[in-house]
């Protein structure tokens, strides 16, 4: 599913999918083709993992300064002096 979403984002055939192929088996060879592509899917599954590292390192940031801001909030508000009303401030 995926790979025909990327085929026919870049509006490509068959035909020109096979002459692509074709051209990389000449240049590579039928031995290093299979390295190649190994090499690739690992570095794509590395900067996946990296990635979703990024992510989660930068979640778990957002959430840890979210709970430090209610916390905040929630001293403040048990620590914040009464209000003052008219009668206090006029025995003032």
């Amino acid at each position: 599913m995926m790979l025909s979403t990327i085929f026919l984002f870049l509006n490509m055939g068959t035909p020109e999918i096979m002459l692509i192929m074709f051209v990389a088996l000449l240049l590579f060879g039928g031995k290093k083709l299979p390295e190649l592509a190994r090499g690739l899917g690992k570095g794509i599954r590395e900067f996946k993992d990296a990635s979703d590292g990024v992510k989660r390192e930068i979640h778990r940031n957002i959430n840890s300064v979210s709970d430090d801001i209610n916390v905040d909030v929630t001293e403040t508000a048990a620590s914040a002096p009464e209000p003052q009303t008219d009668q206090t401030q006029s025995k003032l």
